[in-house]
């Protein structure tokens, strides 16, 4: 079974940038869709972005798309999702996913999730 954890959140300035990353054992993110979501207080998680392992091929929400990029080191075993350019309506915790099946931007096609690490954007 595949296990999950997510590093590099934090405090940010609005403008600023982060890398998360996305930690896997027990399976290579070489040959597994991993997905990024996000949510913040109150609010249904919210897909990130995605890399397909075949392609390989990212796709990205609307609300990240042209800030941020997902790349994978396959020597680590990690896959990072570089934020630019960030607001405060970035806030929330991000969480990275193994996907299983379905539609690529639904929380539901996932079944491994991590832990979540915490971005706080300050205005």
């Amino acid at each position: 079974q595949v296990q999950l954890v997510e590093s590099g959140g934090g405090l940010v300035q609005a403008g600023g940038s982060l890398r998360l990353s996305c930690t896997a054992s027990g399976r290579t993110v070489s040959r597994t869709n991993i997905g990024w979501f996000r949510q913040a207080p109150g609010k249904e998680r919210e897909f990130v972005a995605v890399l397909v392992w075949s392609s390989p091929t990212t796709y990205y929400g609307d609300s990240v798309k042209g800030r941020c990029t997902m790349s994978r080191d396959n020597a680590k075993n990690t896959v990072y999702l570089q934020m630019n350019s960030l607001q405060v309506e970035d806030t929330a915790v991000y969480y990275c996913a193994a996907y299983s099946s379905g539609h690529y931007y639904r929380s539901s096609a996932y079944n491994v999730w991590g832990q979540g690490t915490q971005v706080t954007v300050s205005s």
